[in-house]
């Protein structure tokens, strides 16, 4: 019998995965980018040419850095497959619009290389990349990144009107960690002394605080990429509808977050919005969608990832709502990260044809 003719094994035995899904890493990573294209456009029409140079110099930086780290180690160059041009762009999207790019950009390099290529580049790496090089640059350049500014679409009056005043500048430096200068006051920091003003008993002045429909629409100070909701929403949404990430983490995140603010909120007699203020300001949702759900960093499975998305929401609430830095979504993810692997090791699936365990 010829080789040609010998039939086909009726068995196969090989070592998993048994059936390619057809999706590759690149294409995952183009698929994320893309949902990040509508938050893109909205920060470089809200900061222009600075958001614009910020965001060249981390994705540009990303890019070299993951080159040089594995042409130093002799790994093949992996560039093309995107993912160091998200990890950048992820970064520049947690930036103040004003930030030096030379910071950004040396940011970016420590997201590359210590938070992905000294791990063993894409796959082995235990935390986020881009909180990573956040983190490395807060530490590090605090004022800086405790710098806010203004959309170049915002009215001056209307700033003024929301409490952009020396008392609430002083008030921001107050509850900012190691600041010496802000521009403007972010939201987070005017609800943080918005909540000392109700405590003492004392009257919130009306536009102390910006309206919710400019926190929604990203009107506002905060990070480049963190501030418009809708388009933050609509890429999450895509994600999901894609099947590139699972909606359990997002939901849960932001849903406890929320409740936890807003029993928080009920507790100490704060407005009713309180709650919606947490959900529209800072980093959560960008963190809920886009960070927290990285599949490197975050558990397999479903009962671990709701675990995952509670403890992000108890961290960020209690670094929010009593720390002294007035934003919690990079130190929570990263904490959560950590945890991780002990996650995968106890909440883990019944193997197919085992049935109940306990039985």
């Amino acid at each position: 019998m010829t080789q040609q003719e010998q039939p086909k094994p009726l068995l196969i035995i090989s070592s998993s995965p048994h059936m390619h899904s057809g999706n590759t890493v690149s294409a995952a990573m183009r698929e994320v980018l893309l949902a990040l294209a509508p938050a893109l456009a909205a920060s470089l029409y809200y900061f222009r040419t600075d958001a614009l140079q910020v965001i060249l110099a981390c994705c540009a930086s990303a890019v070299i850095a993951e080159a040089l780290c594995q042409k130093i180690m002799r790994h093949p160059i992996t560039i093309t497959d995107c993912s160091a041009l998200l990890t950048g762009l992820l970064l520049a999207f947690c930036l103040p619009p004003q930030i030096n790019p030379g910071l950004a950009a040396f940011g970016s390099a420590c997201a590359i290389v210590i938070g992905k290529q000294i791990f063993g580049g894409l796959g082995a790496n235990i935390f986020n990349p881009a909180h990573i090089g956040r983190a490395i640059l807060l530490a590090s350049f605090p004022a800086q990144m405790t710098t806010w500014s203004l959309p170049v679409t915002a009215d001056t009056a209307d700033a003024v009107a929301s409490g952009t005043t020396a008392s609430t500048t002083a008030a921001t430096t107050a509850v900012t960690a190691s600041a010496d200068a802000v521009t403007v006051a972010t939201p987070l920091a005017l609800l943080r002394e918005a909540g000392r003003l109700w405590q003492s008993g004392a009257a919130v002045q009306d536009g102390f605080l910006p309206e919710l429909s400019q926190l929604f629409w990203g009107n506002t100070a905060g990070s480049l990429g963190e501030t418009c909701v809708p388009t933050l929403l609509a890429g999450g949404i895509f994600l999901i509808w894609r099947q590139v990430i699972d909606w359990h983490i997002p939901v849960f995140y932001i849903g406890l977050t929320g409740i936890i603010c807003a029993l928080y909120g009920f507790y100490n007699n704060f407005a009713a919005t309180y709650a919606l203020y947490h959900i529209c300001s800072g980093g959560l949702i960008i963190g809920a969608f886009f960070m927290a759900t990285d599949w490197v960093t975050s558990p397999v499975t479903k009962k671990g990832r709701i675990i995952f998305a509670v403890g992000l929401a108890v961290i960020t609430s209690i670094i929010r709502l009593r720390g002294g830095y007035i934003e919690g979504v990079c130190y929570s993810i990263l904490i959560m990260n950590m945890l991780t692997p002990l996650i995968d090791r106890y909440i883990i699936n019944t193997p197919f044809g085992r049935g109940n365990r306990h039985a």
